[in-house]
């Protein structure tokens, strides 16, 4: 089994981070491969950036593809592209809130999210609501920092505070972290906060192998059928689905 977990923004370091977070859970015999893309922002923190993202992030839903990926993790929070790259995969694809939230839904009766800018709260919200979990999804709590200061050791306690608040202030059962980048900080933060605090990495990495060993795939009728032979032009040309790429 193969999953390749594709970090969409193109930060190398935040690939090992979601890289050793996937690797840790994965079952024996099953290879990871963490992924970079070659285009796109240094961090996803905002619409614009998360539009842009997603091109980088298909061709490396492609490329697996073509290489035998059997399926696929987008560690982003905001889950960019992940109805495109269903589109593109035979196998399942699987985004970090989404798997985030859904396994918080199981461990208790509601769970806060702490997440990184101001922001970015509005898509968390949204995120939650597109996956059926506003019920449980008690509170989006912002640290402001921003993506790339998560490398500093120093924010550690920052975000530990943030949790401890959340679940204080939400009365939640469970913290969800709302960034890739803060994967690795997962059990030390379980600790602080006195509560399950979820990895998304490490959950949707889970939830991919269990569909995959499941012997499920992508049903490939309707909304998720792959896309319409077509002619793309400009900087997307490489994008075209009608064999005509240049």
């Amino acid at each position: 089994m193969r999953i390749r977990v594709i970090n969409p923004n193109t930060t190398t370091a935040m690939t090992a981070v979601v890289d050793q977070c996937a690797r840790a859970v994965a079952a024996p015999g099953t290879i990871v491969e963490s992924v970079t893309p070659s285009m796109g922002p240094a961090s996803i923190e905002s619409h614009y950036d998360e539009a842009l993202a997603v091109p980088g992030l298909l061709a490396e839903i492609a490329r697996g593809e073509a290489e035998g990926a059997d399926g696929y993790v987008i560690a982003c929070f905001g889950d960019p592209g992940l109805y495109a790259a269903r589109e593109l995969a035979r196998g399942p694809v699987i985004g970090i809130a989404e798997a985030a939230m859904h396994a918080a839904s199981h461990l208790g009766r509601g769970f806060s999210v702490v997440t990184t800018l101001a922001r970015t709260v509005g898509q968390a919200a949204d995120l939650a609501e597109r996956y059926g979990m506003q019920r449980f999804c008690l509170g989006i709590h912002a640290t402001d920092i921003p993506v790339l200061e998560l490398e500093d050791p120093k924010v550690r306690t920052v975000i530990a505070d943030a949790c401890r608040a959340a679940v204080a202030a939400d009365g939640s059962d469970a913290v969800v972290l709302g960034c890739a980048g803060m994967a690795d900080l997962c059990e030390y933060l379980t600790d602080e906060a006195g509560v399950p605090v979820i990895d998304g990495v490490a959950a949707a990495t889970l939830s991919v192998q269990s569909l995959i060993t499941l012997g499920l795939r992508k049903s490939g009728r309707g909304e998720f059928a792959t896309p319409l032979p077509k002619h793309y032009t400009g900087l997307l040309s490489d994008f075209g689905t009608d064999g005509a790429s240049r």
